[in-house]
């Protein structure tokens, strides 16, 4: 059986993350690796989260909220590994072990070496809390292209291109443009599955739509890979591709699907529970749900329509 660990990410307003070296006479002594231990008999993984820091760092955590889980196996331990993201705490985390600390921000994280659990995590670090779905087809090319700029100038840092049923023409000229701001902001550009694969190339990666994610027995050689799911098998086969992240809803009723009610935020965070990879929640979203997305256990969100509001 695993042990479980209890993780803790502390994300500083900046946007820094703290890292701590591991103590001599500890297995991997030397390594850099998220704070966080050992869950003690009849805890919960926050309790014993909240414990731990306490412990190593001499901060009080304001609550934390679940993130992915991944299970590795060291050579002296199979672990079950409970990543949770921490925003609030109160006082300065200190070294109260005698272990070094580093605040580093995700694009810059030079620690080494990581522990091999964390190396992972590391890179998801980078994916951005909006991950915005294109909307040409109802916008129109000219509208969506504008309201890209502005979303893009704004901060935007991931875009999907999602245009199922555009003529290759008029959908060549498309992409060509939107790679084109997305370059000139440094914002990532993400080619939805329904387009050929020539597309995804050019781009950053692909996102999968479900059918084709189900279908793959290994991960698509591209720099970043996305997968739509709405169930746990799909979850699962996201999980066993080494994709970076999955999109799982409707959470809320969308004008798309009238009539629908969405499994709603309980439905949500019961699908993403011990998921391995991190997961965008989609369907009825605005930018304000950001936060409660978070606390169900959401990466962030991916918003469509709400995306290229004014």
């Amino acid at each position: 059986m695993p042990v479980e660990v209890a993780v803790g990410v502390l994300v500083r307003g900046d946007g820094a993350v703290l890292f701590g070296q591991r103590l001599a006479g500890k297995p991997y002594a030397g390594w850099w690796e998220f704070p966080g231990g050992k869950l003690e008999a009849g805890e919960t993984v926050t309790e014993a989260l909240r414990r731990e820091l306490r412990e190593e760092l001499g901060v009080e955590i304001h609550g934390s909220a679940p993130w992915v889980v991944r299970e590795h196996v060291y050579p002296h331990a199979h672990v079950r590994l409970h990543f949770h993201r921490v925003e609030r705490w109160q006082g300065e985390p200190r070294s109260r072990e005698g272990q070094a600390l580093r605040w580093l921000k995700p694009d810059r994280i030079d620690a080494a070496p990581l522990l091999p659990a964390a190396i992972r995590v590391v890179g998801w670090l980078r994916l951005p809390p909006v991950l915005a779905v294109s909307a040409a087809g109802e916008l129109g090319d000219e509208a969506f292209l504008a309201a890209l700029a502005r979303r893009l100038a704004e901060g935007l840092a991931m875009v999907q291109l999602r245009e199922p049923g555009m003529p290759a023409e008029r959908f060549d000229a498309l992409f060509r443009q939107t790679g084109r701001l997305c370059r000139r902001h440094g914002a990532r550009l993400i080619v939805n599955s329904a387009h050929p694969e020539s597309y995804w190339r050019a781009a950053d990666g692909v996102h999968l739509r479900s059918a084709e994610l189900m279908r793959l027995a290994r991960r698509p050689a591209v720099r970043w890979v996305g997968a739509s799911c709405h169930d746990a098998a799909e979850l699962a086969q996201a999980a066993a591709l080494d994709a970076d992240y999955a999109v799982a809803g409707p959470v809320l009723p969308t004008p798309s699907h009238p009539g629908a009610a969405g499994i709603g935020w309980e439905g949500f965070a019961a699908l993403v529970a011990d998921t391995g990879l991190p997961v965008y929640a989609l369907g009825g979203l605005g930018p304000a749900d950001g936060p409660r997305a978070r606390q169900a256990g959401a990466h962030g969100i991916a918003l469509r329509s709400a995306a290229w509001r004014g």
